[in-house]
């Protein structure tokens, strides 16, 4: 990605469309490179004009005698694909377009922008945009401000990718004020050249970028974007956290389908995956993403869960210890070790418990001294801190207290101090030495668990993705049969049979055409059994009265025959039916669904979940793409609500996830081989106690149409 160099350590910029109107973009921006003590060469171009504050103008780029690195384009949007074919002509490496008019408003933009990415491909060039805000490198060797809408920030080791520019600019301004310093600083705008994938990609090698924060609002190649960003995220030597802002959760869901994980799997819940399976942090909010930065740009990360609260008030530290745990951290009762080298300092007001309550009258020498304690003792990974300002307190000096023994120590250290009026002078020094200070100790506490979940990102298990042997080409026989007849719907048994191919354990069972024949299968699988429609038209069996349960002799088949049918019938005339699936009755388990629906942009996307009829109720299920590795399927039950549930509740036994963990790994393998399954249920999945394994005794398997 050395061509990205052109990019953000250009040692000549062409300016074109720069103004002398002051107040207008092309005025604004060249004024920004100027106050940026940019460390190459400008070269404003606007024919109309003999020079622009002091400098001299050029009527086109191929006029200017130098060779030029970048051309920022200012022009009107007709105008932008004559200007960019110079630049090819000039051997310009790069060019960012600040112009908009193209996809953006639709009809004639779209072309335009195509004609721009013609252009681009022709000559190689790197381009960004159009239609964004520009690019900042705070860098000094660079101190390149190519924006039109924002000071220079301060130097620091957060690079920002956003496709929106508003957005750059309040949240620039928003880290002003925080004492946040950015490495670099990159606008997307349309993405018709240089996108997501590229810039992280370069972002990735970059020694001035510690952390990598993004506001998006879509993925070129989402599956590229995985590969990337779990690179850089799970780097051996230099791991980068990436905190992602995804706009859209609400905007597109899925429509019109007929399984249940295709009605679950809408757009955002893919997202939620991706990042996932990627280790990208992903905040629900501005305000969030805006708190991890905070932290992971400026402390070390906590080598495990274990967190110690300090607090002169009990208030905001149960809030504090309520947020902690929600988000998995672990409040512990401090070791008999600790507590007696506390009490040497503590007077017995103080009770010694977690979180520790120095009480209103606690000064400075209090919250050092226990400060210092607790990021010494080995059993205690980070710390927060909480100060509520009373009559009692110095801000600053326990403000100062607490930098000078968090530099002392290599533990993680979030503060929070309450107000502000009273405690801005306190924040600004913690702020001023790198210590992340929080207005809530709801915001310190998640900021903190963040961090800890990035740890056990890093410290999880490399697994692969695992291969069974399978029988794919008699799976293959039953597709191919299937779409022969015209059907996109697999009936009962044809799934059952696929599923068979893949190794997943399916309940016994036949299909029956007639009611002899289901009398004939229940009297060789054993009663009871069950009945079930088989008809193309039928998916949701129960909406139409197609099933059956609990079938205990010849009598009840044969009237559950006539039932269903009729039923049936009556719910939909033109129904076609073509049989019936016996089933025999599985002993009782717990209930998962297992799911996949492949999405248009990302491809097969797998769920797993609490199963039966209320699933779509609950929504407690969890997606990945497919191909998981083995750890993902692991994760996939123990990101659910209910994954307690298999592990022995309330006296109950443990269940037999490792069934389950196997299942999920043949179906990634199953919907991989076949890119034609649209989407496929296993709903319900019945699962035994532990050891005992698990069966499929329903699955719905639709094909591409």
């Amino acid at each position: 990605m050395k061509k990205l160099d052109s990019v953000f350590y250009p040692k000549s910029i062409a300016v074109v469309g720069a103004s002398r109107h002051p107040g207008s973009v092309g005025h604004s921006l060249l004024a920004n490179l100027i106050d940026s003590r940019f460390q190459g060469v400008v070269y404003p171009v606007n024919p109309k004009a003999r020079s622009i504050l002091g400098i001299k103008c050029y009527t086109n780029v191929i006029e200017i005698p130098d060779v030029l690195d970048l051309a920022v384009i200012l022009v009107p949007a007709s105008l932008v694909p004559e200007v960019l074919e110079e630049c090819g002509q000039k051997s310009i490496k790069a060019a960012l377009i600040i112009s908009a008019g193209f996809k953006e408003v639709g009809g004639a933009g779209i072309e335009l922008e195509q004609r721009i990415q013609k252009i681009m491909r022709k000559h190689d060039i790197a381009l960004v945009g159009p239609n964004c805000l520009g690019i900042i490198n705070a860098d000094p060797d660079s101190s390149l401000n190519a924006t039109f809408g924002t000071q220079m920030p301060e130097e620091g080791n957060i690079a920002f990718i956003s496709q929106s520019g508003a957005l750059c600019v309040a949240v620039l301004d928003y880290a002003k004020e925080s004492n946040i310093g950015f490495s670099k600083f990159i606008s997307m705008g349309n993405k018709a050249g240089l996108n997501e994938n590229e810039l992280l990609l370069y972002l990735k090698d970059d020694p001035k970028t510690d952390v990598i924060l993004m506001y998006l609002e879509d993925l070129v190649d989402g599956r590229k974007f995985m590969s990337i960003a779990r690179s850089i995220t799970s780097h051996v030597q230099n791991p980068k956290p990436i905190i992602a802002l995804k706009a859209g959760r609400t905007l597109i869901g899925a429509k019109a389908a007929s399984s249940h994980t295709g009605s679950l799997a809408g757009s955002d819940r893919v997202y939620d995956a991706i990042f996932e399976q990627s280790g990208v942090i992903r905040g629900n909010t501005l305000e969030e993403v805006s708190d991890y930065v905070k932290a992971f740009s400026s402390q070390p990360l906590p080598k495990g869960a274990n967190v110690a609260i300090v607090t002169n008030s009990g208030g905001p530290g149960i809030l504090a210890t309520d947020t902690c745990i929600q988000h998995g951290l672990k409040v512990a009762p401090f070791p008999p070790r600790l507590k007696k080298a506390l009490r040497q300092h503590l007077s017995e007001a103080v009770s010694l418990n977690n979180p520790i309550d120095l009480i209103a009258e606690a000064q400075h020498e209090q919250y050092e001294a226990t400060l210092r304690e607790i990021l010494k003792d080995k059993d205690l990974h980070a710390a927060i801190v909480i100060l509520t300002p009373t009559a009692f307190t110095d801000v600053e000096k326990i403000a100062h207290a607490i930098v000078k023994v968090t530099k002392e120590n290599s533990k993680p250290v979030v503060c929070c101090f309450l107000g502000v009026y009273d405690v801005s002078r306190g924040i600004d020094i913690l702020e001023a030495h790198g210590i992340p200070a929080y207005r809530f100790p709801e915001s310190a506490a998640r900021a903190l668990a963040e961090m800890t979940r990035f740890t056990q990102w890093l410290q999880r298990a490399e697994t692969g993705i695992k291969k069974y042997r399978v029988e794919k080409a008699k799976a293959r026989n039953i597709i191919d049969s299937v779409k022969s007849t015209g059907r996109s719907f697999l009936l009962e048994h044809e799934a059952y049979a696929v599923l068979q191919t893949y190794g997943f354990p399916v309940i016994p069972y036949a299909f029956a055409k007639t009611s002899g024949q289901a009398i004939q299968a229940a009297s060789q699988l054993g009663f009871p059994v069950a009945i079930k429609i088989a008809s193309q038209d039928v998916i949701h069996k129960f909406d139409f009265g197609g099933v059956k349960l609990n079938l205990n002799n010849v009598s009840d088949v044969r009237k559950a025959y006539k039932d269903i049918n009729q039923s049936v019938r009556a719910k939909n005339p033109k129904a076609r039916i073509l049989g019936v699936v016996v089933e025999k009755m599985a002993p009782p388990g717990k209930e998962v669904i297992l799911g996949m629906n492949r999405d248009p942009q990302f491809g097969p996307i797998l769920m797993f979940g609490l199963g039966g009829i209320y699933v779509e109720a609950l929504q407690d299920v969890t997606f990945r793409l497919a191909p998981i590795r083995e750890l993902a399927a692991k994760m996939m039950i123990k990101r659910t609500i209910a994954h307690k549930i298999f592990e022995g509740f309330r006296g109950e036994p443990p269940y037999d996830t490792a069934a389950v963990e196997d299942c999920l790994k043949r179906l990634s393998q199953l919907v991989t081989d076949f890119e034609e399954i649209k989407e496929l249920d296993i709903n319900p999945l019945l699962v035994f106690e532990k050891g005992q394994g698990c069966t499929t005794v329903d699955a719905r398997i639709i094909l591409q149409s």
